[in-house]
């Protein structure tokens, strides 16, 4: 069964089963069926999630959307939401956990919980909205200068200036102290 296997390798990636493991896999699986959106590859489809919880390992695994590759972003709201978009069309899926799922188990048992929202049907788990977003911009690769502080590279595009120097932001906010 595809569900076990992907599953199964969520947990490998992520290192244990939990709650937030079980949100993000589901939220990111129904998504991708909204979308009709295969795995990534590239860029083709991109992923945003709004927190950086144990959901946004399984989000990124099960998508395929990676920082490295350019197609995962982080908006730090704290919230258990999710986005995950095609391009070039930017038709979208906006995926929120329920504030108060439906028929959630009372129980604090965390294998219990884990248990229901792998189980639960989304419509009590999930506020599923098809949307239209602007897309962030694809991946560049920026050239690099030498910050003159520690000889590091870094990229042009997040060197700073400072005293006509030019330097990495540790080395900045360094500077600052």
């Amino acid at each position: 069964m595809q569900h076990d296997t992907d599953l199964a390798e969520a947990v490998r990636f992520h290192g244990h089963l939990c709650p937030g493991l079980a949100i993000g896999y589901r939220a990111a699986k129904v998504a991708m069926a909204a979308l009709a959106a295969e795995r990534a590859e590239d860029e083709e489809l991109i992923a945003i999630v709004e927190n950086d919880s144990c959901s946004a390992d399984a989000v990124q695994y099960v998508t395929g959307c990676t920082f490295g590759k350019g197609s995962f972003f982080f908006r730090d709201y704290g919230k258990q939401v999710f986005t995950l978009a095609l391009r070039p069309s930017g038709r979208a899926v906006r995926i929120a956990l329920k504030a108060r799922p439906q028929a959630e188990p009372e129980s604090q048992d965390r294998e219990a919980r884990t248990n229901w929202l792998l189980h639960a049907p989304t419509e009590d788990l999930f506020d599923v909205k098809v949307v239209t977003i602007r897309l962030p911009e694809p991946a560049q690769i920026r050239e690099s200068v030498v910050c003159e502080s520690c000889g590091e590279a870094v990229m042009v595009t997040r060197a700073v200036a400072r005293d006509g120097r030019t330097l990495c932001i540790p080395c900045s906010e360094e500077q600052d102290e």
